[in-house]
């Protein structure tokens, strides 16, 4: 089975203070907008990094064709600051039991694990080698910012990077897991079965559209151990 699972809010929980920072000094290089001034037009919770840069741009003034022109500029001024502002260490912002989660899941036979995350895939992977999680998550596996605007486009993406000669994973072996309402909204949008954690910014009440939701890891093992049961 394939397992693709967000980054902010399920893997890791306060990780995004830098992430925000260099989004925001690449939008003042590119696009001389000071988006620390500015209304959020949008909540980013679940979105890719380039939607809430376009919300930002065009809420500013921004055309569209000059965001899509400079949106690659963007993304690389980005994952340099963002290199250049990450902290060594985020092992404190790990949710409680998913290193052991993963350690296990990775553990496991016929077991493949990736990523589905709204940041670009630059700043997703040092995020997690500085939380400690880095080598859980092969390369070449996920869905990420930068490859789609649309975290709807993700899973598809991801499945096609985790399949064999030519042929995407499987939906019915794949499973999204993550913490946000866009969470779910991707994975359906796929066909796929997604497993919604509440150690996010939502309630269960808020997420009610997932075929599991767990309060914690524990929770979220136990339903992923009744999916390979089942399997």
């Amino acid at each position: 089975m394939l397992f693709l699972f967000d980054i902010d809010g399920t893997l890791v929980a306060g990780a995004t203070d830098a992430h925000r920072d260099a989004l925001h000094a690449a939008l003042r290089e590119v696009h001389g907008v000071d988006a620390t001034k500015a209304r959020w037009p949008i909540a980013p919770a679940g979105r890719t990094d380039g939607e809430i840069a376009r919300a930002l741009l065009l809420a500013a003034g921004v055309s569209a064709e000059r965001i899509d022109d400079r949106a690659d500029l963007v993304q690389e001024v980005c994952c340099r600051e963002y290199t250049q502002r990450a902290t060594d260490d985020l092992s404190q912002t790990v949710v409680p039991g998913i290193e052991s989660l993963l350690e296990w899941l990775g553990s496991l036979d016929g077991v493949t694990l990736g990523l589905v995350t709204g940041n670009y895939e630059c700043v997703a992977r040092r995020k997690l080698s500085c939380a400690g999680l880095g080598a859980v998550f092969p390369s070449g596996i996920g869905g990420f910012g930068s490859d789609h605007e649309d975290r709807s486009a993700l899973p598809t993406i991801a499945r096609r990077r985790a399949g064999e000669r030519g042929r995407p994973y499987p939906r019915e072996k794949t499973i999204v897991i993550g913490d946000t309402p866009r969470d779910i909204a991707c994975a359906q949008a796929d066909g796929l079965r997604c497993f919604a954690v509440t150690t996010g910014p939502f309630a269960p009440g808020d997420l009610e559209g997932a075929d599991v939701v767990a309060e914690n890891a524990a929770e979220l093992r136990a339903a992923i151990e009744a999916a390979l049961d089942a399997a």
